[in-house]
């Protein structure tokens, strides 16, 4: 568990993997605590105070799926894995929704690289 003095100081950053609340929601989107996947960097979360970012799941009927990048499999949850949904791209106020370090970290550029080419395909950003 992070200590509240560290939690104080702590900034997201591009590439980390978060726990947020997602609540409220609506009709498809995620709900609840979950993991989440920060895009955007640590200088506009200062300066803005939001993160940008995708939903994280470790529902099996992602797999395979052309939107969902697998993280692959979740430690002491035998079959589980952790994938990132490119299509539930969202903001949130960080601080007001209470999130915190999630014990994945920063994702390596290898895992990270998947996820903002999808990303940019479906902002139009990549060909």
């Amino acid at each position: 568990m992070t200590s509240p003095k560290r939690l104080a100081s702590w900034l997201p950053d591009r590439g980390e993997v978060i726990w947020i609340n997602h609540n409220p929601q609506a009709v498809r989107e995620m709900n609840d605590h979950h993991p989440f996947l920060v895009l955007s960097p640590a200088p506009f979360h200062a300066a803005v105070g939001l993160v940008v970012g995708c939903a994280m799941t470790s529902a099996a009927f992602n797999q395979g799926s052309s939107l969902a990048v697998d993280l692959g499999p979740i430690p002491k949850r035998p079959g589980a894995h952790s994938y990132v949904l490119c299509h539930q791209l969202k903001s949130f106020d960080w601080k007001a929704r209470g999130a915190r370090p999630h014990p994945m970290g920063l994702l390596s550029d290898a895992q990270l690289e998947p996820v903002l080419e999808i990303v940019g395909q479906i902002l139009g950003f990549v060909a």
